[in-house]
């Protein structure tokens, strides 16, 4: 009975929120830092973005998921279309308009808009008009919360005790997974299914973390980041390279396991500093504001990026400025990124840009909503 009544107050303690709602910030700014090419975050190399960051947002959602929705799987599949979908589908046609319009200005990023890109691309890989294509993992965050919640539900009418067994299951899948990827076999009509069954071992993560482990989590940051930190200098020092790409379920350099081991002790390390920062008022303030707005920063950041190159184009050509400007990289590569004389410090001005604007269309977007909200209010009154 102590154990529940500790369990439901971290439920309700809104610093424990906080501190998963800072996690979700900093995976955003890694993949923002990421899409650069920018390691500033990564401890000196120690943690790469690509071995671990979008398996955060996996791990967040996993430990947000709510044994309820088992008892209601209608209505919670509904509050997902509503709040991932739609939003994705909304900004989605914004950007094949966008795409195509900038086709006719000499642009060749993006396919032209169509059927196909607006409602099939985005679950088959999410890169069909490129200037959103960090939102790929929108749809597929989507469909991971559909397998969970029905495999939930199946094994909960078997009466089984299945947090565990459903955490074994999915690492064992994700670790076949990588094996045939390793192979060269989740590729083709192989690429969807591979892609979630790799990633869903993330999203079981954050519930066995949040179900078994959170309460174990005392140890003192000394220690921790000790074991955390050597761990990960062995595994550096022993394997070619960590990083890998989730979207595209490739590059694994280290086999099966390593992947998996790399996702832990970066969530690990991450999940540390969040709860550091949670202590710091200010700064938290500022972070769990990031936290809530990933979607807002993962669908805009691309376009913010492009803004910035735009501003260099614009002094390219009519200023005797950013001369070196690579004009056809800037018409035809959405990866592409100016670097004003040479300066690696020009990525801050891309990083803020592509984490502050996004932050303030959200910001914008949600005042109209609640302006709508209260004149609809109004007139029912």
């Amino acid at each position: 009975m102590t154990h529940f009544r500790e369990k439901n107050f971290r439920e309700n303690n809104f610093s424990e929120i906080r501190e998963l709602r800072i996690l979700s910030a900093i995976g955003i700014i890694l993949v923002v830092a990421g899409h650069l090419g920018y390691n500033l975050f990564d401890i000196g190399g120690l943690f790469p973005y690509y071995s671990f960051h979008v398996f955060i947002f996996l791990f967040v959602s996993g430990y947000f998921y709510r044994r309820e929705a088992e008892e209601r799987i209608g209505r919670y599949l509904i509050g997902k279309c509503v709040t991932l979908l739609l939003p994705y589908f909304v900004w989605n046609l914004f950007y094949g308009i966008l795409s195509n319009l900038l086709h006719g200005a000499g642009f060749s990023i993006g396919e032209t808009l169509s059927l196909r890109g607006l409602f099939l691309s985005p679950f088959l890989d999410g890169h069909q008009f490129m200037y959103n294509f960090p939102a790929w993992f929108v749809p597929v965050l989507f469909m991971l919360e559909v397998i969970n919640v029905l495999m939930r539900k199946v094994l909960s009418l078997l009466r089984l005790n299945y947090e565990w067994l459903i955490f074994a299951g999915c690492l064992a899948a994700g670790i076949l997974t990588v094996w045939l990827a390793i192979g060269g076999h989740a590729w083709g009509y192989y690429k969807l299914p591979g892609r979630l069954l790799f990633m869903m071992p993330g999203f079981q993560m954050g519930r066995i973390y949040r179900e078994k482990l959170e309460d174990l989590d005392r140890l003192e940051d000394g220690p921790y980041f000790l074991i955390v930190m050597g761990i990960q200098v062995l595994i550096t020092i022993l394997c070619g390279g960590l990083a890998f790409s989730a979207v595209w379920v490739s590059s694994f350099a280290n086999g099966p396991l390593i992947p998996y081991l790399t996702v832990v002790t970066g969530i690990a390390f991450w999940l540390r500093i969040a709860r550091i920062i949670s202590g710091i008022p200010y700064l938290a303030g500022k972070m769990v504001y990031i936290g809530r707005n990933t979607f807002a920063v993962m669908m805009h950041h691309t376009l913010c990026f492009m803004l910035v190159k735009e501003l260099f184009y614009l002094c390219s050509l009519y200023t005797p400025l950013c001369r070196e400007f690579d004009r056809e990289m800037f018409f035809s590569e959405i990866n592409f990124v100016y670097l004003a004389g040479g300066s690696e410090a020009s990525k801050w001005l891309y990083l803020l840009a592509g984490i502050g604007l996004p932050l303030m269309i959200a910001r914008v977007l949600h005042n109209i909503g609640r302006g709508v909200n209260h004149l609809l209010y109004r007139r029912r009154g």
